[in-house]
């Protein structure tokens, strides 16, 4: 029988992240952990699935709501202060630090869908990570965006985003059918996202990440195209990273896009797929890029160019 068990894990600077934990009765101790990385402005419940999946294979598998987003927002919005890199910073990194504290001999695997996958370069406990999955993780540069839908997704997210987000003073996503409202410092971060971003402390973290990642992007995803998916591989210089590229057509589909590979439709494919991947580093496909990891004499931290912009 499985369990989902509801809790409150903290973030680093003591702000609650509601999370639930999802693990058969039958594990005594577990010996894998998966923390489960949201897209930006998801809830963590549309992970649900994925996680039931995990754990019917003997994951301890975690979800949790960033700060701002579902069950982790709090009364009010507006006067919340929050950036993709206080998620990462903060609540990946809380959640990192409770696993490794009540979890300490376990395998720790992050499954990161979109900026899911960039929070970790945030973590300065990422050199913990085992090993890594991505899916569509970018950093939401428009000029990364699929040709065909650019300037549509330019002038919405990149234009109507930050105007809505000054008028409201946080940005009406569910009112506006765009996914989960958002916390302002995430909106105008999104918004206002340079292809090469200034280095600071914070961008020096990216190397430390020294696991395998396999990275996913699907041929028909407007925001995860392979030349975004590759700009944040780049970064992570410290890992082996193989960037595999999935076609709607080859499973019989007329699409997938940016959301639908956690759709549990794909627990018979793509999600036995990541499974090899997380349980042993099995690429069950044809890679398409490989980067190998530099030597640390050449990750120099001035080289690192991921940061936050200045809110």
């Amino acid at each position: 029988m499985q369990i989902e068990s509801p809790t409150r894990i903290a973030a680093t600077d003591g702000y609650p992240l509601a999370a639930t934990l999802y693990y058969s009765d039958r594990l005594q101790l577990p010996q894998r952990v998966a923390i489960i990385n949201c897209a930006t402005g998801v809830k963590a419940g549309y992970y649900a699935r994925y996680a039931r999946f995990l754990a019917a294979h003997g994951y301890l598998a975690i979800t949790y709501d960033y700060r701002g987003i579902g069950a982790s927002r709090p009364l009010s919005l507006r006067r919340l202060k929050a950036s993709k890199f206080d998620w990462g910073s903060k609540d990946f990194e809380g959640i990192m630090q409770w696993v490794i504290k009540n979890f300490p001999d376990a395998g720790i695997a992050v499954v990161g869908h979109s900026i899911g996958g960039v929070l970790p370069g945030f973590s300065a406990s990422s050199g913990r990570i085992d090993r890594m999955l991505t899916v569509a993780a970018q950093f939401a540069y428009w000029q990364d965006y699929a040709v065909r839908a650019r300037y549509r997704m330019l002038l919405k997210w990149h234009v109507l985003m930050p105007l809505a987000t000054a008028l409201v003073g946080y940005f009406p996503g569910r009112r506006l059918g765009w996914l989960e409202d958002l916390p302002a410092g995430v909106a105008y971060e999104w918004a206002f996202r340079r292809a090469r971003l200034q280095a600071d402390g914070a961008g020096r973290l990216f190397p430390q990440l020294r696991c395998p990642l396999l990275a996913y992007s699907i041929s028909d995803d407007d925001f995860g195209t392979p030349a975004a998916v590759l700009r944040l591989l780049r970064h992570y210089r410290g890992s082996e990273r193989s960037h595999v590229v999935v076609q709607p057509q080859e499973l019989a589909l007329a699409e997938i896009g940016h959301f639908a590979f956690f759709h549990d439709r794909f627990s018979g494919n793509l999600w036995l797929e990541s499974l090899a991947w997380l349980d042993s580093g099995t690429v069950a496909r044809q890679v398409a890029d490989f980067l190998p990891a530099e030597p640390a004499a050449c990750r120099a931290p001035e080289v690192s160019k991921v940061s936050v912009l200045p809110l």
